[in-house]
């Protein structure tokens, strides 16, 4: 059940959330991960390598948004992998994500179409034939 302070904050899947559940110290990394699609692996990678780059300057950076970011509702479930993809896709490109949700229905709608159309003929014969065997 949420509690009060979880329904003064709603939760949309287009936020950028810490994600402490598959996280490794705070959860930035792999909230980043489910944020942009880009697998946390690369993510920690990156920040190692900038880490090194910058002389550690980017700890400050990750310190900061693990402090403030808000934390992933444990209200929540985890998405399946598919619903996951499919958010990460939305996330980057909309209007293609909405084209190719649009022609899936599009094929679904035909192929039950042609279902339909191939059990009302082949009902109607078959009924033909049982009135014929009356």
């Amino acid at each position: 059940m949420r509690t009060h302070d979880q329904l003064d904050k709603p939760y949309s899947p287009s936020r950028f959330y810490l994600n402490k559940h598959e996280g490794k110290f705070m959860g930035v990394c792999a909230g980043l991960a489910d944020y942009t699609g880009i697998e946390a692996l690369w993510w920690r990678v990156g920040l190692f390598v900038s880490l090194w780059m910058t002389g550690g300057m980017t700890l400050f950076l990750y310190l900061l948004v693990g402090f403030f970011a808000d934390k992933r509702p444990a209200y929540l479930p985890s998405p399946a992998p598919e619903e996951r993809q499919f958010q990460m896709k939305a996330r980057r490109a909309p209007q293609g994500t909405i084209r190719d949700v649009h022609a899936r229905f599009r094929a679904l709608d035909r192929r039950l179409s042609s279902i339909e159309k191939h059990h009302t003929t082949s009902n109607s014969s078959l009924a033909r034939e049982i009135d014929a065997l009356k």
